[in-house]
C-alpha cells in the first residue's frame, strides 16, 4: 500500500519526476549508445522531456485561455500563453534538427557503409 503522503507527491508533482526520468534517459543513451541513430533518438526524447517541461510549468490551477471573454476575469486568472508559443517554435526547431541529424546520417552510411562509432573511428584511424 502506497502512503497517502507519496500518493499526494506524485499528484502534485510527479509530472516533474517523469519529466526527469525522460531527460535522464535521453542523456544516459547519448553517453551509453555507440550507434548514431540511436544517439538522434536520444536526443529527441531529450528534446521532448524540455519541452514537456515548459509547458508543465505554463500550466497554473483554475487558469483560463488568454481570450476575450464576457465576464470580467483577472489577470491572475490566466494562463500565460509565452511558454506555449515558445515551445512551439521548439518543436519546430526539434524537427528541422531531426531532418538534419537524418540526412547526415545518411551521408555518414553512404560513406563508411556503417553508423555504429567504433566502425567509423576504426576506420578513420586507418586512412
Amino acid at each position: 500500500m502506497i502512503p497517502s503522503e507519496v500518493t499526494a507527491f506524485l499528484a502534485s508533482k510527479g509530472i516533474y519526476l517523469l519529466t526527469f526520468i525522460l531527460l535522464s534517459l535521453g542523456v544516459a543513451g547519448m553517453i551509453v549508445c555507440n550507434n548514431y541513430m540511436k544517439k538522434l533518438i536520444c536526443m529527441n526524447i531529450m528534446q521532448v522531456a524540455v519541452i514537456f517541461f515548459f509547458l508543465c510549468l505554463g500550466q497554473k490551477n483554475g487558469g483560463t485561455i488568454p481570450v476575450a471573454m464576457d465576464g470580467a476575469v483577472k489577470a491572475s486568472e490566466y494562463i500565460n500563453p509565452l511558454p506555449h508559443g515558445l515551445m512551439l517554435t521548439a518543436i519546430v526547431v526539434s524537427l528541422g534538427t531531426t531532418g538534419v541529424g537524418l540526412s547526415l546520417l545518411l551521408r555518414i552510411r553512404e560513406k563508411y557503409g556503417t553508423v555504429e562509432e567504433d566502425d567509423i573511428i576504426r576506420r578513420e584511424q586507418k586512412i
